[in-house]
């Protein structure tokens, strides 16, 4: 497989994350009266929690990983997220539902680990997030294709519909990836015993390179998916304008995709530390402007304040990410599939958890929101600016 064809590859498999919550977004006014919830109920969006917080069956898969290969574990993730999916689609009831996507969340994490995983075998430091930064670049059109999709489904189908879609895609994306080769030879593969399974975590979380900037993802994912999974709620209820929710979502996720290629041309010219370090201070500048300006002009502030300055927020957090991601495996080059799972689980799960914490109190207004993208940024420009080491030995 040549390297355009792996990271048009590598992008889809990706993507099928995305499409798994973007495309569900127009569609929970549908379920909230499906299930007879009120109009402004945010418990329809738990299908977009449990979602991401399947993402915890990474730090099985990455086990798994590295001692059977990234392929084996590539053709578990894809039929669980294709089970999940379908029986989320007929499921009735709202529990029943979020435990179905919980499973579609764990092919899903299954999926995406293996994705990184691959990515580490093949590529190290500045040119992995390089190729990180391109393959964000094609899978953030999904936020800006999947919502009007899910809009047009809606208008000639059922929501049911919509839930199909994904597992669907799933199917010619899972056909498409056995075409991939193995990146993880016989000999590099580790025993699996709970001796080499306790030293490999071991390794992982006490490496202070790593705990720095999966940190940093950590962070900058849970104000991603507090936003994403409350986006609906906020333009609709909030500032009452659903007829805007895809065109909202559709820009933002324009403009983030516009921002992880500059990340890549950034990281090449300059080096994926250097980048990191200046994008956290002007993520973190964007999130105090905001906050004062919520504080002095009213909870919410003006729709053309808060979509612009979330949506360079939003495209900021996804530039970042491929540094972060790029920086925090390097040291762990001999053990990518565990790095990628623990790193997946915090970046997934942890953040998801938190990010449903944000959701839930932003009732009527977007403060709690503001704040917490201040307090993140400020967080995460600490743990880049901690990172001391001469730049001479910079990857």
């Amino acid at each position: 497989m040549k390297p355009g064809e792996f990271i048009a590859l590598s992008a889809c498999t990706m993507m099928l994350t995305a499409l798994g919550i973007d495309i569900m977004l127009p569609v929970l006014g549908a379920l909230r009266k499906h299930f007879g919830l009120e109009p402004a109920s945010t418990a329809a969006a738990q299908v977009i929690g449990f979602f991401f917080m399947g993402q915890v069956a990474q730090i099985i898969f990455g086990v798994l990983s590295d001692r059977f290969g990234r392929l084996p574990i590539l053709r578990i993730g894809f039929p669980l997220y294709i089970i999940g999916g379908l029986a989320a689609a007929f499921a009735p009831s709202l529990q029943l539902m979020c435990a179905a996507r919980f499973f579609a969340g764990m092919g899903a994490s299954a999926v995406f680990m293996t994705t990184i995983a691959g990515v580490r075998d093949r590529f190290v430091g500045d040119e992995m997030a390089r190729i990180m930064s391109l393959i964000f670049t094609i899978f953030l059109f999904t936020p800006v294709v999947a919502p009007f999709l899910g809009m047009a489904i809606l208008n000639i189908s059922s929501w049911k519909m919509v839930f199909l879609t994904p597992p669907i895609f799933a199917v010619i994306i899972f056909l498409w990836s056995l075409r991939l080769e193995e990146s993880l030879l016989p000999g590099q593969r580790v025993a699996l015993n709970w001796k080499s399974i306790r030293k490999s975590i071991r390794t992982v979380i006490s490496n202070p390179v790593f705990l720095r900037y999966a940190g940093v993802s950590t962070l900058l994912f849970m104000a991603l998916s507090a936003y994403v999974s409350s986006s609906e709620h906020i333009v609709g209820e909030i500032y009452g304008k659903p007829e805007l929710f895809a065109w909202i979502f559709g820009s933002m996720g324009l403009v983030m995709a516009l921002f992880t290629l500059l990340n890549s041309r950034l990281s090449s010219r300059y080096g994926a530390r250097r980048t990191i370090k200046w994008l956290v201070v002007l993520y973190t500048i964007i999130a105090g402007i905001l906050l004062l300006l919520t504080s002095a002009l009213g909870d919410p502030p003006t729709m053309p304040v808060f979509f612009i300055a979330i949506t360079l927020l939003m495209a900021l957090n996804l530039a970042i990410e491929p540094n972060s991601s790029a920086l925090g495996l390097e040291p762990l080059g001999e053990m990518a599939g565990m790095a990628s799972s623990v790193y997946g689980t915090a970046f997934f799960f942890i953040g998801a958890s938190l990010g449903s914490v944000i959701s839930y109190l932003m009732v009527k207004e977007v403060f709690p929101l503001v704040l917490s993208y201040f307090i993140i940024g400020l967080i995460a420009v600490i743990l880049v600016f901690s990172d001391r080491r001469p730049f001479s030995k910079e990857i």
